[in-house]
């Protein structure tokens, strides 16, 4: 797998985005395969950041209903990505 192809998006919540301000923890959305390793090298190559600490967990997909038939959201994995004390990413950096 690149590097580009395990972060499918940053998670970008009022939680997360606490998490961020508060604590330097950043959230992405992660290919199922990926483990602790692959997510650490993807964000310091990609972000030019230093990753000090990475927990993954698997989140369950929701139950939908469309009139009677009932369908489920397949399961996703979140990354919480701890940066080094200093570094940030900025989401919404405009690029020059």
């Amino acid at each position: 797998m690149q590097n580009h192809e395990i972060l499918v998006r940053p998670i970008i919540t009022e939680r997360a985005t606490t998490a961020q301000e508060r604590l330097g923890q950043f959230t992405f959305e992660v290919k199922k395969a990926a483990n602790k390793n692959q997510i650490k090298s993807a964000v310091e190559t990609i972000y030019g950041v230093s990753v000090t600490a990475v927990r993954t967990m698997t989140m369950p997909g929701k139950l939908k209903r469309r009139g009677q038939s009932i369908g489920k959201r397949p399961n996703w994995k979140k990354a919480i990505v701890q940066l080094k004390e200093g570094d940030k990413i900025d989401f919404f950096a405009a690029e020059t």
